[in-house]
């Protein structure tokens, strides 16, 4: 019988974004999968409520203020290393077993820079070459990471599995008024979900809203604060939006598939994306999504929804309104 040693500390996080919730919800699944190996999981600090379901497994919580994984993940590696380490969320500690797989997620920083800090930056690609040079196996979620990862770190395809992510249950057409009524929308809207930064292109998808008629729905722009949040904030403001755009915040997980269910389309026009969740969500809630035709998006939208060019505020514009005004090509 193996042990298998899993970075849990993701679980934890009080809002969880994409890496966060694919954390959550694939070690629950390995959890809960019948096998003859021995599961441990690695927290920095337990998640607030402590699912039930962990008792079924060995749980250590290892408290560290700074440097969790490099140092005290990285320590616990060396004193009593399981027969293989799984880093469901790119980093791999110093330190490590013998055999190790890291999930990596996608590679934007490189695209786009400007998204993000200098620091950041340097981080975000010292930690990505680590992983690539020194995992034993890594997962991809889409072809187009893959892809990014043999041109960009050399990495053998042969070491890559591409796995995609999966959907809950829970994302489904759905009618709550009052998860609506939470977030302050109206009846019918135009919708983006995300973290709220440039590389998500809401500058242009602004701009392309600007260009309809102003009695089609409102646009709400669905998701916490991201790096250089204030560039959106000017855009918005230039372009007079204010009154039309809804800005409600970080959207509970309970409350994204009634709202997703409730819009007139999901619009994510994103730069790049590893993988593009909120689309896949989105499509199993029976909402029309525009997508960018870059990244990944192709693979997950396939021919179930309009691909733009994600640098054209007019094919924005143009699809959004085709949503409007072409109720079968919506069905």
């Amino acid at each position: 019988m193996a042990e298998i040693g899993i970075d849990s500390s993701r679980m934890a996080w009080a809002r969880r974004t994409g890496t966060e919730q694919y954390t959550a919800h694939l070690v629950e699944a390995l959890v809960r999968q019948e096998t003859r190996h021995r599961l441990v999981l690695y927290f920095n600090r337990l998640p607030s409520p402590l699912p039930g379901w962990l008792e079924q497994v060995q749980v250590r919580a290892m408290p560290f203020p700074r440097l969790w994984t490099q140092v005290r993940l990285s320590w616990e590696m060396l004193r009593r290393p399981p027969s293989l380490l799984f880093v469901p969320a790119h980093v791999l500690p110093l330190w490590r077993p013998r055999c190790s797989v890291v999930t990596i997620h996608d590679l934007g920083y490189l695209f786009f820079p400007q998204a993000h800090t200098r620091r950041r930056r340097l981080e975000l690609h010292l930690s990505t070459a680590w992983n690539a040079r020194v995992a034993t196996r890594v997962i991809a979620v889409s072809r187009a990471t893959r892809d990014d990862l043999v041109r960009y770190y050399r990495v053998p395809v042969e070491r890559i599995d591409v796995v995609y992510h999966g959907v809950e249950g829970r994302f489904h057409p759905t009618g709550d008024p009052a998860a609506r009524a939470r977030y302050g929308l109206p009846e019918r809207y135009f919708l983006y979900l995300g973290t709220l930064q440039p590389r998500k292109n809401l500058e242009r998808l602004l701009k392309a809203y600007a260009r309809l008629p102003a009695d089609v729905p409102s646009l709400v722009l669905a998701g916490g604060r991201g790096w250089y949040y204030e560039r959106v904030a000017a855009a918005l403001a230039s372009l007079g939006l204010q009154a039309r755009v809804i800005l409600p915040g970080y959207v509970a997980d309970e409350d994204m598939p009634a709202l997703l269910s409730a819009a007139v389309a999901l619009v994510y026009p994103s730069l790049h994306e590893g993988f593009g969740l909120p689309a896949l969500e989105a499509m199993a809630c029976g909402t029309p999504v525009v997508v960018s035709r870059t990244s990944s998006l192709p693979e997950v939208v396939g021919e179930a929804g309009l691909l733009v060019d994600p640098l054209s505020v007019e094919e924005i514009a143009a699809a959004m309104l085709r949503l409007l005004e072409e109720p079968d090509l919506r069905q």
